[in-house]
C-alpha cells in the first residue's frame, strides 16, 4: 500500500477501514472482497508492528475465505502465509510452522511449479526450521524454494 510505504499508516488504515465499511454494506458477510479488506487492514498494522490486531484481521480474512472460495483458492495459501508470518514475528515458531505448511499445501495444488509464491513459502517454513536450530529440514526448504 503506498500510504504504508510512506509510513503513514493511520492514513492507510483510515481507507482500508472505510472501504471495509462500503464493502460491508454493499456485500454479502462472505464475500472475498471483505477478506481482502481484512488482509489489506492486516498488512498496516504488521507494518506497523501490531501484530496482535494483525493477526485478528488476518484470521478474519482467512475465514471468510473458507466460506466463500474453494479450499484449493491460492487466497487461501495467502492467508495461511501472512499468519505464520505474524506468528513467525511473535516468536511463535510452533504456530508459524503449522500456518506456514498449510500455505504450502494449498500453493503445491494451486500454483505452478515455478511460481514465486510456492518458493516463498519453502523458504518461509526453511526459516522457521532454521530459528528453531533444525538446520537440516532448513537446508532441505531452502533448497526447494
Amino acid at each position: 500500500c503506498i500510504k504504508c510505504n510512506q509510513g503513514e499508516y493511520q492514513e492507510a488504515l483510515v481507507s482500508h477501514g472505510k472501504a471495509l465499511v462500503i464493502r460491508q454494506q454493499l456485500l454479502p458477510s462472505n464475500h472475498p472482497d471483505l477478506a481482502a479488506s481484512h488482509n489489506n487492514i492486516g498488512v498496516v498494522y504488521y507494518r506497523k508492528g501490531d501484530y496482535t490486531k494483525a493477526l485478528s484481521n488476518y484470521e478474519k480474512a482467512l475465514e471468510i475465505r473458507q466460506q466463500s472460495l474453494l479450499s484449493s483458492h491460492p487466497d487461501l495459501g495467502d492467508s495461511y502465509n501472512n499468519i505464520g508470518t505474524v506468528h513467525h514475528s511473535m516468536g511463535g515458531n510452533s504456530n508459524a510452522l503449522i500456518a506456514h505448511e498449510k500455505a504450502l499445501e494449498i500453493r503445491r495444488k494451486s500454483l505452478p511449479s515455478n511460481h514465486p509464491d510456492l518458493a516463498a513459502s519453502y523458504n518461509n517454513i526453511g526459516v522457521v526450521y532454521y530459528r528453531q536450530g533444525d538446520y537440516t529440514k532448513a537446508l532441505y526448504y531452502y533448497e526447494e524454494a
